[in-house]
């Protein structure tokens, strides 16, 4: 049989490369060879490893500012066709930071400008930028200013903004310090949401919780992303605050339409085009995807159910490979999309950072019982 093995990044424990190899150390245990690896990403962590291995190229490394602030490492890439590949939350995103430390009423995404600015500066002109597992609800003010454009006060004196609670401060933009390079540059963003920037289901009121806020914080980071997304309209007579996909990533994504232009597309087409998804279907008999986690959220755009979309299509049956099921997950509506079956990996209940540390061992586990299974139906 004819397997493809597309897993999502486990986050917090493996990338999507060393997932799809342990799913493979463990059907190849169970006697199958014919296996193709090809781990994918939406746009969050993992969208890096998984378009290097896709398309190739190279690992770039610079220090750049965590959310907070702080120096920190990170990678872009520049793939093989000459696209930099930019993941946000090398730079930007709460991997950086101890969840003791979340802070989205300050958390600023400079060190993705840091990034981009590096990007251009190596010559490229062609930009992807994933978005997903952000710290931050700045409305990409903080990549903005790293990227030449400055904030000015009531007293048109300049402001430094670090964070959502500051944009309240902002009462003018100034785009004079931008580098008209920029106007060359195609920009895709990657992305698996498709809230906008502002409103009941904006970047602030959907995903600030998780990223430190608190209610009052919330509506308050919601009105500054309004003022703020309004001043960027006047400024370039573009206004996306009730634009889909605007709200991704603290609503960087806005900041980086408004101002740089481009466009958003769905993370995981992206990186299904860019591997010859498709092409690899043909003559297979099964498609194992999963992530470390599957609930409700999921349906909205998450890798494995692209993946899983276009098997259905295709008339080849999908197993998602998984460290936890929602409670709100359907599992009709599941099966409705492609995945058919679910296999959660844990072998026995146990804290979270032993099922962490053990998601290696459980995917290899899994994936040999699942091989076992299937040769039983032969």
């Amino acid at each position: 049989m004819k397997i493809i093995i597309a897993p999502n990044a486990f986050k917090g424990a493996l990338s999507a490369p060393l997932a799809a190899q342990a799913i493979a150390d463990g059907l190849r245990h169970a006697g199958y060879a014919d296996l193709h690896l090809l781990p994918i990403a939406d746009g969050g962590d993992g969208t890096l490893d998984a378009f290097l291995h896709a398309l190739g190229g190279q690992r770039r490394s610079l220090t750049v500012r965590d959310a907070l602030g702080r120096p920190c490492q990170a990678e872009y890439a520049i793939l093989s066709d000459g696209t930099a590949l930019i993941e946000m939350a090398q730079a930007s995103g709460l991997r950086q930071l101890m969840p003791a430390d979340y802070d989205t009423w300050r958390a600023s995404t400079i060190g993705t400008g840091e990034l981009l600015r590096a990007a251009l500066e190596a010559g490229a002109r062609r930009f992807i930028v994933g978005l997903g597992g952000s710290a931050t609800t700045d409305g990409g003010a903080g990549a903005l200013q790293a990227l030449g454009v400055r904030f000015l006060n009531a007293q048109n004196r300049p402001e430094w903004v670090q964070g959502g609670g500051a944009l309240r401060r902002i009462a003018n933009v100034d785009l004079s310090g931008l580098d008209p390079r920029w106007r060359d540059c195609e920009i895709i963003l990657a992305s698996d949401v498709d809230n906008p920037a502002v409103g009941p289901q904006g970047a602030a009121y959907i995903f600030a919780r998780q990223k430190g806020a608190d209610d009052a914080q919330i509506a308050q980071l919601d009105a500054h992303l309004d003022h703020y997304f309004g001043l960027l309209a006047r400024a370039t007579g573009r206004d996306v605050r009730a634009m889909h996909g605007a709200g991704a990533a603290g609503a960087l994504a806005g900041g980086l339409l408004t101002i740089l232009g481009g466009r958003i597309e769905a993370g995981v087409e992206l990186l299904l085009d860019a591997a010859h998804f498709d092409s690899f279907l043909a003559g297979a008999g099964l498609l194992i995807s999963g992530e470390g986690q599957i609930d409700g959220q999921s349906l909205r755009g998450k890798a494995p159910f692209g993946a899983a979309r276009r098997a259905k299509a295709a008339g080849v049956p999908c197993v998602a490979l998984v460290g936890s099921v929602g409670a709100d997950l359907d599992e009709a509506e599941l099966a409705a999309l492609g995945i058919d079956v679910v296999l959660p990996i844990g072998p026995r209940p146990m804290p979270l950072s032993e099922a962490l540390a053990l998601t290696a061992d459980s995917l290899r586990q899994t994936a040999y019982r699942l091989g076992r299974l299937l040769a039983l139906t032969r």
